[in-house]
């Protein structure tokens, strides 16, 4: 099976469990429409994926998972809906399509927002069956939540038009909290589950996607279009919000971008078949979208 057909079976499987818990959601239509819209906007599923595919490296059945999977896709999404917002990055554009807050309003987004996190704690508790799950859900809250993500999203926001001292670093710190936890929670909590088999190695690998993800991200927001990203460009610089490019410009940032991905296809030899892995970075180092 090639890269692609592996990565859409991937995609398929969790876009089906998707489709059957939204369908079988019983809440205010306006709220149930809402948090569908974003959930099923045609994401990538890149972190799901990232879990299921390193939980079959690890040999285990990642079926009995899918709903933890499904989980960390709410926590996603919640937060591109609720980073979106006026209040934050006032985006009116998110996957091509209008922002969530554009299409149902404000007060719906964020109860949007706040049902699809409440409903990734439902389903992740679902799926503790040993010591091992539920170190990884809890593992995955405590990466998301005031400790990961949501803390990289203040120091976004405190940075904002600000000048920093020793920006190499901040931006060191800004890019593990907000991007590198979530991309790395997926592949640590498959750890965790197969009894923190390459505990270690995996952990390190998800600090480097994190990375690698950032750093083209950052450099997309430049010279990326529309078109293959979906949102407005170029507000980053309009923002004044600390990003690869504007501390270490264009060259730098392209040069980054290749030593991270050269350090990632050197840890990947710890899988015994690691193609898909293979596929699925140079995939994330080339993208654009």
């Amino acid at each position: 099976m090639t890269f692609k057909e592996q990565f859409n079976l991937y995609k398929c499987y969790i876009d089906n469990r998707i489709e059957v818990i939204t369908n079988n959601l019983d809440t205010h239509s306006d709220l149930k429409n809402s948090l569908s819209y974003s959930l099923k906007a045609g994401g990538k599923r890149i972190r799901p994926i990232m879990f299921i595919a390193t939980l079959e490296a690890l040999g285990i059945n990642y079926e009995k998972y899918v709903d933890l999977a499904v989980a960390i896709e709410c926590i996603h999404t919640y937060s591109l809906i609720h980073d979106d917002l006026p209040a934050l990055d006032n985006d009116d554009y998110r996957r091509g399509k209008p922002s969530n807050h554009k299409a149902f309003g404000e007060g719906m987004a964020i109860l949007a927002g706040d049902a699809l996190l409440n409903l990734a704690i439902e389903l992740a508790l679902n799926c503790i069956d040993s010591r091992g799950a539920l170190n990884a859900v809890k593992l995955l809250f405590n990466y998301s939540g005031v400790y990961g993500m949501l803390n990289g999203q203040a120091h976004d926001l405190a940075y904002e038009n600000t000048v920093i001292e020793n920006s190499e670093q901040a931006l060191l710190k800004l890019d593990e909290l907000k991007t590198g936890k979530l991309l790395t929670a997926p592949l640590v909590m498959a750890s965790l589950i197969a009894e923190e088999k390459y505990l270690n190695e995996l952990t390190q690998l998800g600090q480097l996607t994190g990375t690698l993800f950032q750093l083209t991200d950052d450099l997309l927001d430049v010279v990326g279009s529309f078109e293959n990203m979906g949102k407005t460009l170029g507000k980053d610089a309009a923002t004044g919000k600390l990003t690869a490019v504007s501390v270490f410009g264009i060259k730098k940032t392209k040069l980054l971008i290749d030593e991270t991905y050269t350090s990632i296809v050197k840890m990947l030899k710890i899988f015994d078949n690691n193609s898909f892995f293979n596929g699925f970075y140079e995939c994330i180092k080339n993208r654009n979208s």
